[in-house]
């Protein structure tokens, strides 16, 4: 075993320590929280790198090294613990440490003014170490341990500015709809460790991944019919569709926009919403597991795929009529992650994943080139009241496009479209439905065309940001471009969101063959193998065609006024409020689920104050009225019989003291007195 593997905990416990001796400093002790943060990440990202070149030049020998140790013993079982390296860690460790640092670089300058600079490092140390925890773990119940570190990290970064009501709301909402996903996934791991005994995921063939555990899975029934691996999987599911944002768990991660905006890069790219999508990546055997040969998807497998389906148009759907810069990009989140859900349905390990690793590029690009706009306007998020930014803004023009470029998969030059063509290309070849393709194909459309808006609202035309502003100094200070230590992370990401894709591409399918084991050959004939190229031609169509929408109703004619009605708006206006109020999900769980939360909680209440606290109050009063009896009968009756036989013995004990004075004189005076009894007694004895 390698050095490497042997030290692989040291990956998340850098960033995990950094936080901790970061959680003692003063909160003046700005440079050195923040260089503990950012070299401990950037130890990281070295170390990660040392293992993604191990697994390359090991590649096609072992896949999986793991190393696992005994953690705490119960009865006669011990519970084991461990990491493993293999090309899927290998790729989401150098792509998790690599994106946090250029985020963390760019917090420098973001969050430079913040007074609670120092606590902010903090949280975000803790949370990039957790995420790569969550990417070593070989066990399941490690892997749920850092995942639920995620968790609390998200809650602290979101309601980071606490001192706002929206954001405090925000960190809670996110919080409790991520722990209902979760309690489905503790439920499912618990069951998972009743069947097989173990939570490793490799163990030399004993591990709940490998062949014989679930062969054992497989060949029991649960409910409906259902095989064990089956429900099992898709209890795990539901903790991956809380992370992932996935409907109709899905209503907190717009809210999540709340938070600093390198916390929004890094939930919505690199950490805390990829770890589901890589949750579902890593069981994938238990997901796919057949109980014989058969081409058929698992029913868990379809049930990802038409849940990542419905989000990928459902987050496409509400983009187009959205204004806050973060929350167009959030629901934009939305519906890339159900591509990659659907891509990991349709498609397998490979597919879903290569949409998440170029996703996590330009969608880090597009957040960060979102706050460098609202640092450049001043803390301004309604895209209504930027416009013209492209000539005070050039280098965040420039980065900006050429993310948005990418997410709207702009055919060959950008990474999106590869990765997003191959999920479409899967989704037409699968043999259930041919809806989860054209729900998907219909998505790129919308995704182009709410990318095309969003960018003329912000950079075309002139500007209006003296109009309605919210703060007097938005109207007295012009746009800016930001800092350096700003720009140059925006730079490094869109170069990657250009050049990533072709690392995927038909012609040359590296990064499949990576995780699958193989290698990868390159060969211009594999774009005429069936059905590439209608996919590509048809995927380019759309978005041209998005793009075409988006220019004639929202380029062809500038926007010169921010109290204008939006262009799309103005066709349908109540089918766009509805848009715009995103489906009124939350008015609808805020009028049932909430609404019947908070009368069980009324009920619980009448019950507790009424039922149970009546028989414990009924309890006490009965116990009162024992004591009261207990207390009188030892009082009237034991105490007054003790006291008055004790007061005889005292007063029996006080006439024999007159006795014992102590004199010698009244001895002999007694003594005489007996004498001269005696002797009388005597002689009258005699005379009779």
């Amino acid at each position: 075993m390698t050095w490497i593997v042997q030290n692989l905990w040291l990956i998340p416990v850098l960033p995990i320590f950094a936080s901790a001796v970061a959680a003692l400093l003063r909160q003046r002790s700005r440079i050195l929280a923040a260089a503990l943060a950012i070299g401990s990440l950037a130890v990281s990202f070295l170390l990660s790198l040392c293992a993604f070149a191990h697994v390359l030049a090991n590649h096609g020998a072992d896949q999986v090294l793991t190393f696992n140790f005994r953690w705490f013993q119960f009865g006669n079982e011990w519970l084991q613990l461990g990491w493993m390296l293999d090309p899927l860690t290998a790729v989401m460790l150098v792509m998790v440490s690599f994106v946090g640092l250029l985020i963390f670089i760019y917090s420098l300058g973001y969050m430079a003014h913040d007074e609670n600079f120092t606590r902010f490092f903090c949280f975000m140390a803790l949370f990039a170490g957790a995420m790569l925890g969550v990417v070593i773990a070989n066990s399941l119940l490690l892997l749920f341990m850092c995942w639920e570190i995620v968790g609390l990290t998200s809650y602290l970064l979101i309601g980071f500015w606490y001192h706002k009501p929206e954001a405090a709301a925000a960190a809670k909402k996110a919080f409790i709809t991520t722990r209902i996903g979760d309690l489905a996934f503790l439920l499912g791991m618990v069951w998972l460790y009743a069947k097989t005994g173990t939570l490793l995921f490799y163990n030399a063939g004993a591990g709940c991944l490998e062949s014989s555990a679930l062969t054992h899975l497989v060949a029991q029934t649960a409910v409906f019919g259902l095989t064990l691996s089956t429900a099992i999987g898709i209890l795990i599911f539901c903790g991956a569709a809380g992370k992932s944002g996935q409907v109709p768990l899905h209503v907190w991660l717009p809210d999540a926009m709340e938070g600093p905006t390198p916390v929004s890069a890094l939930i919505h790219a690199a950490t805390m919403v990829a770890a589901g999508v890589f949750l579902i990546a890593r069981i994938y055997p238990l997901m796919s597991a057949h109980a014989g040969i058969s081409l058929t998807p698992t029913i868990a497998l379809q049930v990802v795929t038409w849940v990542g389906a419905i989000t990928a148009i459902f987050g496409a759907i509400i983009a187009v009529a959205q204004f806050d810069i973060k929350r167009i990009l959030a629901y934009s989140t939305i519906s890339q992650l159900g591509y990659m859900m659907m891509g990991l349905g349709v498609g397998g390990v490979a597919v879903g994943m290569f949409h998440l690793i170029t996703h996590a590029f330009f969608k880090a690009l597009l957040f960060l080139g979102a706050g460098s706009v609202i640092h450049g306007c001043n803390g301004e998020q309604d895209i209504r009241r930027m416009g013209g930014l492209r000539k005070y803004m050039p280098i965040t023009f420039a980065a900006y496009a050429a993310g948005m470029l990418a997410l709207c998969g702009f055919p060959f030059f950008f990474s999106g479209f590869w990765s997003k063509d191959e999920i479409l290309h899967a989704a037409h070849n699968w043999s259930i439905s041919q809806a989860p393709f054209y729900m998907a194909a219909f998505g790129a459309l919308l995704t182009a065309f709410y990318m095309t808006r969003q960018v003329y609202y912000i950079f075309a035309g002139t500007s209006r940001s003296s109009e309605e502003s919210h703060d007097l100094s938005h109207a007295t200070s012009h746009p800016h471009e930001s800092p350096a230590v700003m720009t140059v992370p925006l730079v490094i990401l869109a170069t990657f969101a250009v050049l990533l894709g072709f690392i995927g591409t038909p012609a040359w399918p590296w990064f499949q063959s990576f995780l699958g084991g193989n290698r990868a050959v390159f060969s211009l004939a594999a774009f005429f193998a069936a059905g590439i190229i209608p996919i590509m031609f048809s995927s380019s169509l759309l978005v041209f065609l998005g793009l075409g929408l988006g220019w004639i109703f929202y380029g062809r004619r500038p926007i010169v006024s921010a109290a204008a009605p939006d262009p799309l708006g103005k066709l349908q206006p109540q089918l766009y409020s509805v848009l715009n109020h995103a489906f009124f999900v939350d008015a609808l769980y805020g009028a049932t689920l909430i609404r019947l939360n908070t009368l069980w909680s009324s009920i619980c209440d009448w019950l507790d104050q009424w039922v149970w606290n009546g028989a414990v109050q009924t309890v006490s009063y009965l116990v009162l009225v024992v004591a009261w009896l207990d207390n009188f009968f030892d009082a009237s009756v034991v105490n007054s019989g003790f006291d008055e036989g004790c007061e005889g013995v005292s007063r029996g004990g006080q006439l024999l003291s007159l006795l014992q004075g102590g004199q010698v004189q009244s001895y002999m005076r007694i003594i005489g007195c007996a004498l001269i009894a005696l002797t009388l007694f005597l002689l009258w004895g005699v005379r009779q």
